[in-house]
């Protein structure tokens, strides 16, 4: 179970490495497109992670997750041999939907089979993997994209969940089946919804911000958002009642984690390309450059409730968001003359952010909805993640877009690094100097809005404990 948590977590993370060969590809995609092929696979991940569950729990959870690992498979096989980007997309999204069964029904596997007492380790060992999984898909893709084709990346990814499919339907147990409705109509209003709004981000430096697409997606988007409240509303049972957000811990904790993920996958996606076209790093090593990261969440991750009981819930929060938005300013900073030991100092910092956050907002939203919610407190955990990292892709891919394309040579039309080195070769310095004021921008961006958002969430968090916010003189 854990292997498979690892398996759709890391190719969240994975996917990023493979941005720079994707767009030197003889697929040419354009820099929204290259936002798309990130983030479909997570959008669909997002949006059907709790519908999942509810399959699982209406017609077996073995047999969910078994099928889940299937689609998974068939939609990497798809990704891998794709003759264009509108087939790559469509790999993606099935492998989305794929990485939806699968989340959600493994800890519900688990759970069935081991004994009561031992639930609450259960639980904390595979909310571990999601961690782990961002590390080995950073490292374990650098590898596999040694090969040197992005192709490499989904083929690798058919054999891993080919084989842990045959695991599964040999060791896990058949739990006993709920009658939990499914309710398809509000899942795909979820997904469209999330998929106009996006679009309305993405496109945005392309099309232009007054075109009609951009103005139709972010309509589109409000209306389908709007339906999706009203069909929860008036459903018996609904996947994601909207009314729990009434709850004021649970709905700062549920924007805090989409804050957090909102900024570590903005920086993922940036970082990737920066490390290879900025500092002039192999893929693997690239995949390894992300590593300080998390050397904070493996030394001090046992310790933050200890912090926690120390200083307050509040104050954690607040020191959470102060050192990913600060650690994200600080990597705006660096550029390609800079030492990798200040970069990596940076990414520590941001490291211990996020390693205060998680633990903290996850108990926050578990404990926010009684023990019989236990199922829908995990599928928010989830679906805020993913959301959160969609959509930090989305904006810093949309800042760097519009960024990058000013700060070139107004003789190189272009907006993509691969784009302008194949326009202009023999000016790689003025292509790589456009780069980074590009990304500086976008990390900026992203950390500024990490911090309001931040600030946002422990206010919040202060009203709901029925307490005003102290000033310090």
């Amino acid at each position: 179970m854990c292997a498979c948590v690892v398996l759709v977590v890391g190719m969240v993370a994975a996917i990023n490495l493979a941005v720079p060969m994707l767009a030197a590809s003889a697929l040419h995609p354009s820099a929204s497109a290259l936002v798309w092929i990130v983030d479909t696979y997570v959008i669909f991940f997002a949006c059907l992670v709790i519908p999942g569950g509810a399959a699982g729990d209406r017609f077996g959870r073995k047999g969910v997750l078994l099928a889940g690992l299937g689609l998974f498979a068939a939609g990497a096989l798809v990704s891998a041999v794709a003759p264009d980007v509108v087939v790559l997309l469509a790999g993606r999204a099935l492998t989305g939907v794929g990485a939806a069964a699968v989340l959600p029904n493994t800890l519900a596997v688990l759970l069935h089979a081991v004994p009561a007492e031992r639930r609450g380790a259960t639980i904390a060992t595979g909310a571990s993997m999601t961690g782990i999984g961002g590390v080995i898909g950073n490292v374990g893709g650098g590898a596999v994209l040694t090969g040197g084709s992005w192709r490499w990346l989904f083929a690798a990814a058919v054999p891993i969940s080919l084989g842990l499919a045959a695991l599964v339907a040999r060791v896990a147990p058949v739990s006993s089946r709920h009658d939990r409705r499914l309710d398809p109509l509000a899942a795909a209003l979820l997904v469209g919804a999330t998929v106009a709004l996006l679009l309305g981000i993405v496109q945005g430096p392309e099309a232009g911000w007054g075109s009609p697409l951009v103005i139709g997606g972010f309509a589109c988007a409000a209306v389908l958002f709007t339906a999706w409240v009203l069909v929860e509303l008036r459903s018996d049972h609904p996947l994601l009642d909207p009314r729990l957000f009434r709850i004021a811990g649970l709905r700062s904790a549920c924007l805090g984690m989409t804050a957090i993920f909102f900024g570590m996958f903005a920086l993922f996606y940036v970082n990737a390309s920066f490390l290879q076209y900025a500092k002039g790093f192999s893929v693997l090593g690239t995949g390894l450059g992300i590593l300080p990261l998390t050397v904070p969440i493996i030394v001090g991750g046992r310790h933050v409730g200890l912090l926690t009981r120390r200083v307050g819930l509040d104050a954690t929060i607040a020191l959470a968001f102060a050192f990913v938005g600060g650690g994200l300013l600080g990597l705006s900073t660096t550029g390609a003359q800079t030492p990798y030991a200040g970069y990596a100092a940076w990414l520590v910092v941001t490291g211990i952010g996020v390693t205060l956050s998680l633990p903290t907002l996850s108990g926050v939203i578990a404990g926010s909805l009684p023990p019989a919610q236990a199922g829908v407190g995990t599928g928010l955990q989830s679906t805020t993640r993913e959301f959160g990292s969609a959509l930090g892709v989305a904006v810093i891919g949309t800042v760097f877009t519009g960024r990058f394309a000013e700060a070139l040579p107004s003789d190189v039309p272009a907006h993509t690094v691969a784009q302008a080195l194949a326009i202009a070769p023999g000016r790689a310095h003025d292509v790589v100097t456009a780069f980074v004021s590009a990304t500086s921008l976008g990390l900026r961006v992203i950390g500024v809005t990490v911090l309001v958002l931040g600030g946002l969430v422990v206010l919040e968090s202060l009203f709901a404990r029925g307490r005003k916010p102290r000033t310090t003189k």
